[in-house]
């Protein structure tokens, strides 16, 4: 991470993993014996299981035991994926203290590192997945074509991302450039924060009827 100056790096471990996860199980995957890479490896697994759980849900034919389990998974995919972003960016803020930054009085970036690479690994599962579509063989006209040109814009707004990521970098490990982390803090699968799971509902109204109520209490109040 030290000698983190590559902005292919994270891409290509993105596209290998996507390969990899496509054509082995995936228990039998064993992360990087790097701290970095298995971080940025396990949150990319995230969004993996995410893609391919949200998939279920648009199954035909799913059931509505099927679906409310799938919407738990989901739920619990996306506050690990959250905090795993969070997580490279608590690694790379831990690796600059060492070095005495960032500079406090640099230009502060709103967008931090473990967002970006985020966004770069959903960016990978599109591009995986939009290959996929352009070899299928029972596409109708032009099916190939349209996936082509969707492909070329998906791997050149990747490109940009990654090359910025590295210049946010870079511009930190100068003193010129600052990130804080800012933590998600996600309400929907807390148990003290959501009404639905705190069990906050009137006489004869569902956990849904009283989140409404709440909202539309909420919503009243800012007026």
């Amino acid at each position: 991470m030290e000698n983190w100056t590559d902005p292919e790096e994270i891409p290509r471990l993105h596209d290998g993993l996507n390969e990899r996860w496509h054509s082995e199980a995936l228990e039998s995957w064993q992360p990087p014996a790097s701290a970095w890479h298995a971080l940025v490896a396990r949150q990319h697994l995230a969004n993996f299981e995410l893609w391919h759980t949200e998939d279920m849900a648009r199954a035909a034919g799913a059931t509505d035991e099927q679906l409310a389990a799938v919407k738990r998974r989901i739920d619990t995919t996306n506050q690990q994926r959250n905090d795993l972003a969070e997580a490279i960016d608590r690694m790379l803020l831990e690796a600059l203290a060492a070095r005495s930054l960032p500079t406090p009085e640099a230009e502060l970036h709103s967008e931090t590192p473990g967002l970006m690479i985020d966004r770069l690994s959903i960016l990978s599962l599109k591009i995986f997945h939009t290959h996929e579509e352009m070899k299928r063989a029972d596409a109708p006209e032009g099916h190939a074509e349209r996936n082509g040109e969707r492909l070329a814009i998906l791997l050149e707004q990747r490109d940009d991302l990654a090359r910025c990521l590295m210049q946010l970098w870079t511009a930190t490990l100068r003193g010129e450039r600052r990130f804080k982390l800012y933590r998600q803090l996600k309400m929907y699968n807390d148990p003290n924060l959501n009404p639905v799971l705190y069990g906050k509902t009137g006489e004869g109204s569902t956990g849904l009827e009283a989140k409404e109520r709440a909202d539309a209490g909420r919503l009243r109040g800012r007026g």
